[in-house]
């Protein structure tokens, strides 16, 4: 089990659960970060933050502290 914040460019990370609550938990549920799901590291920003990740066919970046308390388990290396 990793966060997504850990992921390495190129890792797909099936997501197991969500760690936050609130308005953040139900917009990331409503752009597809759903427990099931496969999300795809695509880049990290010059200093690590925010991280882009491919889900549902579309490009979404995360902060650090949102991608943290997303948990997953890795199933591609990159």
């Amino acid at each position: 089990m990793i966060s997504l914040n850990q992921g390495e460019m190129g890792n797909v990370i099936r997501i197991t659960a969500i760690h936050l609550g609130g308005v953040m938990r139900r917009r990331l549920l409503d752009l597809g970060f759903v427990p099931g799901a496969e999300v795809e590291v695509i880049r990290r920003s010059p200093l690590g933050d925010p991280i882009a990740f491919r889900v549902s066919q579309t490009t979404i970046a995360l902060r650090r502290e949102e991608s943290s308390n997303i948990e997953g388990e890795l199933i591609h290396h990159g």
